[in-house]
């Protein structure tokens, strides 16, 4: 786990270099082409996630009305849902979840225009979607996903602005502002908070962490991580949800790590910041936002808050690592676990 995450920045540059970028720019612009009136992502586990940040940069940046589709409803229920008009995306670092695949194949026999967003370009996803987005992590060696997750989200980013560009190419600012992550994210992983903060939770009982807009991805990702190595039990909430009704648990005993960036969704944060500490909760902030004049416990560099999810996720995976230890487990073997895992 630690040699994957280790991986990220070099992951980033090789799919901002030309040959991948210009291949995800085709796919780009064959979907700009089409002119979907909505998007839909279908995923699994920590796909899922970055599938939802699909679907914010999708609504927020296309103006498209985009959600996630349930594979039960078309593998389970047998229903035969309509995607006609639809941009249908599969997210999956394996390609080989079948059901992910039995979607795609009702949505592209329903008029749909698939698109395959995968680790493996010659998966069962892959063959059956019309279009296919390789984000080129490599081989990963841990259980949990780390470098699968981020370059899922890097792709994502690449393929969303492309087709807002129409042409699919990048404007000229965003390739400039993307090529800075891969020394961005080496010098985001260099940051010894982490490990010292595992030290101060590896007693935790469970955790609670929360972001909004395109943090909220990142906050259930963290959640997720810190499950499957840790086996702490970790809720994740919008910050907006978080207000209605769960800011009841919080107290002294429970951690909130809390994604404050310095755009609208990390402002709007500043709601519930105060709320958490009239409940004396144990507060980290993560991101590049400072909170009264205080720097975030978990500091990133500042960038555009599309970009930030690309650098967020990395000290909470290095949490999750260095707490994993810290508790006495093997995170590149969770218990009960599978690379790969085959639902219905």
């Amino acid at each position: 786990m630690a040699a994957d995450i280790a991986e990220q920045p070099a992951g980033y540059a090789r799919l901002l270099a030309p040959d991948q970028a210009d291949a995800i720019a085709r796919v780009a612009a064959a979907v700009a082409a089409c002119r979907p009136r909505h998007v839909v992502f279908t995923a699994r586990g920590t796909s899922d996630h970055a599938a939802l940040y699909g679907a914010y940069l999708s609504e927020i940046r296309l103006g498209l009305p985009a959600g996630l589709a349930s594979p039960s409803v078309v593998t389970v229920f047998g229903a035969r849902p309509d995607f006609s008009a639809a941009l249908v995306v599969a997210v999956s670092q394996s390609g080989g979840s079948s059901d992910l695949t039995e979607v795609v194949r009702q949505a592209r026999d329903s008029g749909a225009l698939t698109v395959a967003v995968t680790n493996t370009a010659d998966s069962p996803l892959a063959a059956a979607a019309e279009l296919t987005v390789d984000i080129a992590a490599g081989h990963e060696r841990a259980v949990a996903a780390t470098k699968t997750y981020t370059a899922e989200l890097l792709a994502l980013l690449m393929l969303v602005e492309g087709v807002r560009a129409g042409d699919g190419r990048l404007p000229a600012a965003e390739r400039a502002a993307l090529a800075a992550l891969p020394e961005l994210a080496a010098q985001v992983l260099g940051d010894p908070a982490p490990a010292q903060l595992a030290l101060r939770y590896r007693f935790a009982a469970q955790l609670v962490t929360t972001g909004r807009g395109y943090a909220y991805p990142t906050a259930r990702e963290a959640a997720l991580k810190l499950m499957e190595t840790s086996y702490l039990p970790a809720l994740a909430f919008s910050g907006a949800d978080l207000l209605h009704g769960p800011l009841a648990m919080a107290d002294a005993d429970i951690p909130v790590l809390a994604l404050v960036g310095s755009g609208p969704g990390g402002r709007s944060m500043r709601e519930l910041l105060p709320r958490l500490a009239e409940r004396g909760a144990d507060l980290v902030t993560v991101g590049s936002a400072e909170v009264d004049g205080v720097p975030a416990r978990l500091a990133v560099p500042q960038v555009d808050e599309r970009h930030a999810p690309l650098l967020d996720i990395l000290p909470l995976q290095r949490l999750a690592l260095a707490l994993a230890l810290a508790r006495g487990e093997n995170p590149d073997a969770p218990r009960g676990l599978a690379k790969v895992t085959s639902t219905r």
